[in-house]
């Protein structure tokens, strides 16, 4: 399989650390008010209500503003894609474990510590969760065997059940339209939710079930940036993102019921792996992920696999 990871997270900026009501800028990778931006901008809006006096965000958009791939530098400077900085997040997308259960595992610390120490910021929340990734096609198979197709994949995948591979093609989301169009690639791999912000349904035959990994949109903060909050200002912070942590799970759930009806009232087919071979094409997915992601961080890839994956 070569699959899509959505690599990627908003982030926080501080910029006026000694006025007494600081203002942090915000971006995100994903365009405004599309699926995966809407929890983040749900966040920013609570914490401007709730800090009111005391802590406000300045929400300067998404890819536009700054370019996706730059958010990582941005970032870890201070000033969705930073597995280029940070490989482990790519764990985030092979968690069989929720949130909740992340944090009183140590699954939340041990990825905590490699944040503040590779990207310089503190990892506040999870805003999107239960929230799977499928393969689209616009070529019908019968078994998880993708030779021959050309898919649209970041860099960050996992690819056929047998080994890694180079992607087919590597193209920002806003470009994909474009190649569905032209037969430039026969599918891609995106999350249940928002092909239709994307406008890919037009354009997109067939959804492969079932879904495997879980997408994963995160709230950074620049540590330097907190380190120069006080304790009320963090706290403004915490509870927002607590809050949306917290109705993450329920809330995709529902999304996800939602865009699979929406996706046959389109006219997208499904092609369902069930049985074994469902079985094998799950954990050949997630074999693939983890090796992976120890085959580029082998002193900590193993103990993230621990702790993030669910015992046999």
């Amino acid at each position: 399989m070569k699959l899509v990871l959505l690599g990627l997270s908003p982030l926080l900026l501080a910029n006026a650390a000694a006025a007494q009501e600081v203002t942090l800028k915000a971006a995100t990778a994903f365009t405004e008010n599309t699926t995966y931006s809407r929890p983040f901008e749900r966040f920013i809006s609570r914490v401007n209500e709730d800090g009111k006096g005391v802590l406000r965000i300045n929400y300067v958009g998404g890819p536009k503003a700054l370019p996706p791939f730059e958010i990582g530098n941005a970032l870890k400077g201070g000033v969705a894609f930073y597995t280029n900085l940070m490989p482990e997040a790519d764990a985030w997308k092979l968690t069989e474990r929720g949130m909740s259960e992340l944090r009183q595992n140590g699954g939340y610390a041990a990825m905590a510590a490699i944040y503040a120490q590779k990207l310089n910021a503190i990892f506040l929340a999870r805003l999107v969760d239960n929230n799977p990734f499928h393969l689209y096609v616009n070529k019908p198979i019968s078994a998880p065997d993708l030779t021959g197709l050309k898919l649209r994949i970041t860099r960050s995948i996992a690819t056929s059940s047998r080994r890694w591979a180079e992607p087919s093609l590597q193209t920002a989301p806003g470009e994909v339209y474009t190649a569905l169009e032209r037969g430039v690639v026969d599918g891609y791999g995106w999350p249940i939710s928002g092909i239709f912000d994307l406008g890919w349904h037009e354009k997109t035959k067939y959804r492969v079930d079932p879904g495997f990994y879980t997408a994963e949109v995160s709230v950074l903060i620049n540590k330097n940036s907190w380190d120069r909050l006080n304790e009320a200002q963090r706290d403004v912070l915490r509870k927002s993102a607590a809050r949306g942590e917290g109705e993450a799970v329920a809330e995709f759930g529902e999304e996800n019921e939602r865009e699979i009806s929406r996706q046959a009232a389109a006219g997208i087919k499904t092609i369902k792996f069930e049985g074994a071979m469902a079985s094998t094409y799950l954990a050949k997915a997630y074999q693939a992920g983890w090796d992976g992601i120890i085959r580029q961080s082998a002193a900590t890839g193993p103990k993230l696999k621990e702790l993030f994956q669910k015992a046999p």
